[in-house]
């Protein structure tokens, strides 16, 4: 009988039942002892054997570390490391939609002009939020008179050790700017639907300025809803 003939369609051999073939028919279900789930491995803690400093700058500086992980890996982990940055998500909430300060300026290392929230380092000895009101001051001229954390996460934690953190600010007045010597930034009130839109449609290309766009659009909508 050829292989192709009908009657060995939907064949099961089951060698633990009596090696019984069942022809067009579904094979008994075998009973199957439960199974404990794996245990997780156990953590210790990171074991740093040593560290090198391979490059200094006045932003960050890069360091080599021998570690041994939590995991247990064992590895040189090549480091950026940076004092953390703020970024001011300024909201004109006078009218019946939001608008967001967005600024555009050149970024050597893009090779272009980007759409950004106003942002910067925190200084040495400087807190978050201190920070946070310096920045907008100095790029902007805005000041705002309510300040709320909004958002705390790593850009890139696989090489850099940069934390940024968002503070929601309100009440704004508008003020004189007072850049930097190398900055040159033009700023914008923009609404809060069409900054969505910029970022759907990818003229929006900074990863710190979508994340809180998009946060503030959500919890917008969530409190409308």
């Amino acid at each position: 009988m050829s292989l192709k003939d009908s009657k060995w369609d939907n064949l099961i051999v089951d060698d633990h039942v009596n090696s019984s073939l069942y022809i067009g028919q579904t094979m008994p279900a075998k009973k199957m002892a439960p199974r404990k789930p794996p245990k997780p491995p156990k953590r210790s803690r990171l074991r740093r054997l040593s560290c090198k400093t391979v490059y200094k700058g006045k932003v960050f500086s890069v360091t080599a570390d021998r570690v041994v992980e939590p995991s247990g890996v064992t590895a040189t982990r090549e480091v950026i490391r940076h004092s953390g940055s703020v970024v001011i998500l300024a909201v004109d909430d006078t009218g019946r939609e939001p608008r967001v300060l967005l600024e555009k300026q050149y970024r050597y290392a893009a090779n272009d002009y980007l759409w950004e929230l106003p942002a910067g380092r925190i200084d040495p000895g400087e807190n978050a939020l201190t920070g946070a009101k310096r920045e907008i001051l100095e790029e902007t001229g805005y000041c705002a008179r309510r300040w709320k954390r909004a958002l705390f996460f790593y850009p890139s934690p696989g090489f850099l050790d940069e934390t940024m953190t968002v503070y929601l600010a309100a009440g704004l007045t508008a003020g004189k700017a007072q850049p930097e010597d190398d900055e040159v930034i033009e700023c914008q009130l923009i609404p809060l639907s069409r900054a969505v839109g910029m970022i759907l449609s990818g003229r929006i290309r900074d990863a710190k300025t979508i994340a809180s766009v998009l946060w503030l659009a959500e919890t917008r909508r969530r409190s409308l809803a």
